[in-house]
């Protein structure tokens, strides 16, 4: 993708080339940099809201007084510049799987850098997934403790509202998700100016008492960081689970790659955000060293009485752009988990004609509602959430630096000591990060993880009960070529109409092509015997999305491939086999499905209980009519019992 292109373009508008250098410049690189600071940086936004009063909570062991403050701002300032600015924006971004980000299109690249090495392969493959699954730990704590966290400004403006604050949350996030159906197209032209509004507000007022107190900016010095850290003791670790909520959100830089390309997530970064939080960051420090009492709520108190609630307001703006970007990168993500085969097929809705990254997905979205709700009810306030919040982000920040290590020593060929200096430098810091947030673990800290920990157990159950299930249909199956072959059209009636045979292993002869000769006795004119595959890179352009292959008595096998990022629309895809000397008419075809029943059966697959839970999820799987935008009123589907 080039690096100013918003997405590629939808499967009707693939150019004849494909791949990402062919793409059309939609934007230019001025509107894509304001979008990415409205979406890419809503998250690490919103942080300047709670992290300074968390390091000096009484649990970190951190002294309110001008040395630690001073130590505190530097350590943030630097964890800023090292993780966020260095490895991501310097580094991570260039590891980019045909212009898109985040951690499952870099799973695919790492497990593409040592296919040869299968073992190997397959273990990166489910440390990827694994980093997957705690990005919606994230999304569950980033709506919750962002809104809370605006929403505790109402006890600066009057403590009496104190009790309204969770309520008062809850009706914003209800409202948050109930319009997710709407699309984000609407509100999302709202997202950057909203957010250049904030981290405009935020580097004003961060600056303003800097000027008053301008002792502060000795933090610039990493002398500080280091003293603050070596000086610690075993309260080290409590510290640095408070400090590493200013980098949360710094996952979304690479994430959120694919919808704008590198170089304005780089120069929004650099130019403008980094800055804004830098000051702020400064200046409630500088707050803190001229009035100790303000770190009830030092955000809030470095505005003035009369700009207290439009504070409150803008900032309440911010934490719903930030929950609103997590949000749909649990839509994104869910997707290419389901074409990569780690999760069932689930109702994806286009909420846009023209972008088809816009998508709605009804159950994820009350998952996550349910999940949010949960949080808040639990926990109650920022402070408590701020306890949990970490553990995920940071266990997927090493998981990141590992799969790195093999793109860029496997793939990009870096001379192994370049490629293991950087590797260990970052590994020490996401530790060090891992380390401070696993102080938490106790005190909310299991929330995140034991949800990615269950999301982990479906996704690879789904993927490893598939791979059984490909097999038993394989073992039972009669071969399709000798069947073919065997066939004598004089002697078999046939319909006039073209039948598509979907079939999961295109080897064997449908189940459904043998009840129409056994119970019909009929053949259709045309048949075609069509895969699905789904390859690990976002995109697959138009030139290869369509393999056909002449089986002879009117028989064809045709292979369609899509992109994790692709939307797999079947009937416009079989189109192009026209070119292949196949022409499949739209109002002329009938598209025979099999929808397997499974039934788990003791033996050498998984254990029962992971059969059973396969099983289950079989079953509450969505239509491969909807997923595959098969026309309804041309669908045959039939049945299958299959043991596993």
């Amino acid at each position: 993708m080039t690096e100013q292109t918003p997405r590629p373009p939808a499967d009707d508008e693939a150019p004849a080339g494909g791949g990402p250098s062919h793409r059309p410049h939609r934007q230019g690189l001025a509107a894509l940099t304001l979008a990415a600071i409205g979406v890419v940086y809503g998250d690490i936004g919103t942080s300047p809201l709670y992290t300074v009063k968390e390091v000096f909570l009484p649990a970190t062991g951190v002294t309110l007084d001008a040395h630690n403050i001073v130590g505190a701002v530097s350590v943030i300032f630097w964890a800023l510049m090292l993780v966020v600015t260095l490895k991501y924006v310097v580094l991570i971004l260039r590891a980019d799987n045909y212009g898109e980000g985040g951690a499952l299109a870099l799973t695919a690249l790492a497990a593409g850098a040592v296919r040869d090495r299968p073992a190997l392969r397959h273990a990166l493959l489910l440390l990827g997934v694994f980093a997957a699954t705690l990005f919606y730990g994230d999304s569950v704590i980033t709506p919750a403790i962002s809104v809370l966290g605006a929403m505790e400004g109402l006890q600066v403006v009057a403590p009496s509202l104190k009790p309204w604050v969770v309520p008062i949350s809850l009706v914003i996030l209800l409202g948050l998700f109930m319009v997710q159906r709407l699309g984000t197209s609407v509100v999302g032209r709202f997202f950057g100016p909203v957010i250049v509004l904030w981290f405009g507000a935020l580097a004003v007022t961060g600056a303003a008492h800097i000027v008053r107190e301008p002792a502060v900016l000795a933090a610039l010095n990493p002398v500080h960081a280091w003293e603050f850290l070596t000086t610690r003791g075993w309260h080290l670790f409590a510290a640095v689970g408070a400090i590493v909520l200013a980098l949360t959100g710094a996952e979304a830089l690479y994430a959120d790659m694919g919808h704008f390309g590198r170089k304005p997530i780089q120069y929004a970064w650099t130019g403008f955000v980094l800055p804004s939080l830098a000051l702020n960051y400064m200046g409630q420090g500088a707050l803190l060293m001229r009035h100790p009492q303000a770190i009830e709520n030092p955000f809030y108190l470095m505005f003035p009485p009369a700009l207290l609630l439009p504070a409150l307001v803008l900032a309440t703006l911010a934490a719903i752009i930030a929950s609103q970007a997590v949000i749909s990168g649990a839509y994104s993500m869910t997707k290419q988990a389901i074409q990569l085969g780690f999760l069932p097929r689930m109702e994806v809705r286009y909420t846009s004609a023209k972008e088809a990254g816009q998508i709605y997905m009804p159950a994820v979205n009350w998952a996550l509602l349910v999940g949010v709700v949960l949080a808040v009810l639990g926990f109650e306030s920022s402070s408590a959430l701020a306890a949990a919040y970490g553990i995920a982000v940071t266990l997927t920040m090493m998981i990141t630096t590992v799969l790195t290590w093999f793109v860029i020593r496997q793939g990009w060929k870096l001379p192994a000591p370049l490629a293991a200096a950087a590797t260990v430098f970052f590994l020490a810091l996401d530790s060090l990060l891992v380390a401070g947030c696993a102080v938490k673990f106790l005190d909310g800290g299991w929330f995140p993880l034991a949800l990615g920990l269950l999301l982990f157990l479906l996704m690879s159950t789904w993927a490893r009960g598939r791979e059984l299930l490909m097999q038993s249909i394989r073992s039972e199956g009669l071969e399709l070529q000798p069947f073919i072959d065997s066939l004598d059209p004089r002697t078999i009636h046939r319909v006039e109409r073209t039948a598509v045979y979907a079939v999961a292993n295109p080897e064997t002869v449908p189940q459904a092509l043998l009840h129409n000769l056994k119970h019909n006795q009929v053949l259709h004119e045309r048949n075609v015997i069509l895969t699905v595959q789904f390859a690990d890179v976002p995109w697959v352009p138009m030139t290869q999305r369509v393999e056909v292959e002449p089986l002879g008595h009117c028989f064809w096998r045709v292979t369609l491939r899509f992109g994790f990022m692709n939307t797999p629309d079947v009937p416009k895809a079989l189109t192009l086999a026209e070119s292949h000397g196949l022409t499949v008419p739209p109002f002329e075809t009938t598209y025979f499905l099999s929808r397997e029943t499974v039934v788990p059966t003791p033996g050498s697959g998984m254990l029962h209980w992971r059969e059973r839970l396969f099983a289950a999820m079989s079953r509450n799987a969505s239509g491969i009519v909807e997923f595959f935008r098969l026309p309804d009123n041309a669908v045959v589907e039939l049945g299958t019992r299959v043991q596993i």
